[in-house]
């Protein structure tokens, strides 16, 4: 298996270099810069490439940045992310269309050598290796950007019909309740999606439309 190394710190690359090399994989390159990864891609072509978030020059996302541009332009080429903490929103983007040959690890919490060689090997042939506290990091905030995953089974009926043009007396009518019981259905519709009270005349347009999408 053939591995591209992506990490700022020289002793901690050449200490992956050594490891991943004294298990039997063939480290193509090693490079410390997001710019010398995407170069060392083009002309490796290697199975998998493990990647830090914080790279030159910024040290902010730079890693995770190529690693986009890695799933975008070779599909082919796994990505394991190996850092100190959890970017939601590049990490939702990762795996946003296809999970596997796809991994993501939080250098902290790999507690044996051979946890992680297996984790590279994994995610070299297709396979997954995320660490649960990422997983549960992106279940926390897919959770958080959908304010219609707080709706109660009613309530997202009474949302789908009023997506159909429903009234409120129509919805009563379709659910055999009072238009009262549906007018405190509606109310609780738009305190949960968080919209406005100025903007009364068009609510139930934003809470429609927030359904679509």
């Amino acid at each position: 298996m053939r591995v591209v190394i992506a990490e700022d710190s020289v002793l901690l690359r050449q200490g992956l270099v050594h490891l991943l090399a004294d298990a039997g994989l063939e480290v193509v390159a090693a490079v410390g810069t997001a710019d010398a990864l995407l170069h060392a891609i083009d002309d490796h072509h290697p199975d998998v490439c493990v990647i830090d978030v914080r790279m030159p020059p910024g040290h902010v996302d730079e890693g995770v940045r190529a690693a986009l541009v890695i799933r975008a332009q070779h599909p082919g080429v796994a990505v394991l992310i190996l850092s100190q903490y959890v970017e939601e929103r590049y990490a939702s983007e990762l795996i946003a269309d296809n999970v596997a040959g796809f991994g993501y690890l939080l250098k902290d919490r790999i507690a044996e050598v051979e946890d992680f060689v297996d984790a590279v090997r994994r995610v070299g042939d297709g396979g997954t290796a995320l660490d649960p506290e990422v997983v549960a990091q992106l279940i926390a905030r897919s959770r958080r950007r959908d304010p219609l995953a707080g709706l109660t089974a009613r309530e997202g009926t009474v949302l789908q019909l009023m997506a159909e043009g429903r009234s409120n007396a129509g919805i009563a009518t379709s659910l055999r309740v009072s238009e009262g019981s549906v007018e405190k259905y509606v109310s609780s519709i738009f305190a949960k999606l968080d919209l406005p009270r100025d903007h009364l005349d068009h609510r139930r347009v934003l809470a429609v439309l927030r359904w679509v999408r």
